[in-house]
């Protein structure tokens, strides 16, 4: 059964850095203050009354929860031991710097309830976490996320290729060490550049060029598909267009409300332009959950397999694994996937 997160959103609360890319206040829509015990308990109790008997995790997101004065930390996660003991919630989720992780404070925040710890690896680049202002080198990072794996705490990774200094093919080094670290989730943030932030002032400049959406996506492609093959799930793509994030605040680079389907679509547009050829009469089945990455945003893959004259037909099949696809021309019938039958490069990004 899935579970609920209650989110509280505790803007750049403990965070002793002002990364160059960094409104956490815009993009969560916080004003910076924290929740008092009742906020928290009060708002428990609404997502409960709707959540139909499925199991609930608090999530503290934004900020560094473990650079908050310890008292403060405790004040927070008080409210919620009672829940835990009686099995109101499951669990309880944070997020955090790597540079402010050990092992007495896990073993601490393990006691009380505390699962899941996400951090903001951004790159594993010391040249573009300087560029960036992260105040931490790489090797930060993934101490923290052994520390954290050590003390049984699931463990995920925040990455945001396009950072000042950033290429793709530091991007995909990046990924491949926090696979090779063992996270168990991560989330992809392509670089948004917000305004206010020192990332506008030198983007306006002319100093620093974000990625483009076209050039995101086919990245986070990649990122995506080399997570997928390393069975390293992804839990999202691109800052989630609601709360304070808008068109107005968004200065440049790679921003969709629907990053996360634009990329997957990509995945499935690529393998078939490689297995159908134009002029082609096709059919493509799929799983019925992976129908709208099929189709793409706005029916945007079906449009673009209109325009090399590839007539297709989308049909649901639930005996295919969600990954997969098969592609029927003249009768014949092969199953791809986009896992293993997309042959990105990295010099095609």
């Amino acid at each position: 059964m899935k579970t609920v997160t209650v989110p509280f959103f505790i803007s750049h609360q403990g965070c002793p850095h002002s990364c160059v890319f960094c409104d956490q206040r815009t993009i969560s829509g916080a004003n910076g203050t924290l929740p008092t015990g009742t906020e928290i308990s009060e708002r428990i109790d609404l997502w409960r009354s709707t959540a139909a008997g499925r199991p609930l995790e608090v999530a503290f997101f934004g900020g560094t929860f473990t650079a908050l004065p310890e008292q403060t930390q405790s004040e927070l996660l008080a409210p919620l031991q009672p829940l835990l003991q009686n099995g109101t919630l499951e669990s309880v989720r944070i997020s955090t710097r790597p540079d402010y992780i050990n092992a007495d404070h896990v073993a601490w925040l393990s006691e009380r309830g505390v699962r899941t710890i996400e951090l903001g690896v951004q790159s594993l680049d010391d040249a573009v976490l300087s560029a960036s202002g992260r105040g931490h080198a790489a090797a930060a990072s993934l101490s923290a996320i052994r520390c954290i794996k050590e003390q049984g705490v699931r463990v995920g990774a925040q990455l945001m290729p396009g950072l000042p200094g950033d290429t793709p093919a530091l991007s995909l080094a990046t990924l491949e060490q926090v696979i090779a670290a063992n996270v168990d989730f991560m989330r992809i943030y392509p670089v948004v550049v917000l305004r206010g932030t020192e990332l506008a002032g030198r983007y306006t400049a002319g100093e620093y060029t974000p990625l483009s959406l076209e050039k995101g996506v086919r990245l986070s492609a990649l990122l995506l598909q080399r997570a997928m093959q390393a069975d390293i799930s992804v839990i999202r793509i691109g800052l989630q267009a609601d709360h304070g994030l808008t068109v107005d605040s968004v200065l440049a680079g790679c921003w969709h409300p629907a990053l996360g389907q634009l990329v997957r679509s990509r995945l499935y547009a690529d393998l078939i332009n490689r297995v159908v050829s134009p002029g082609e009469r096709v059919t493509v089945y799929c799983h019925p959950a992976r129908l709208s990455d099929l189709v793409g945003v706005k029916r945007s893959n079906l449009h673009d397999q209109s325009s090399r004259g590839v007539q297709m037909q989308v049909v649901p099949d639930a005996v295919l694994r969600k990954e997969e696809i098969k592609v029927e021309i003249e009768s014949i019938s092969t199953v791809y996937s986009i896992i293993k039958d997309n042959n990105y490069s990295i010099h095609e990004v």
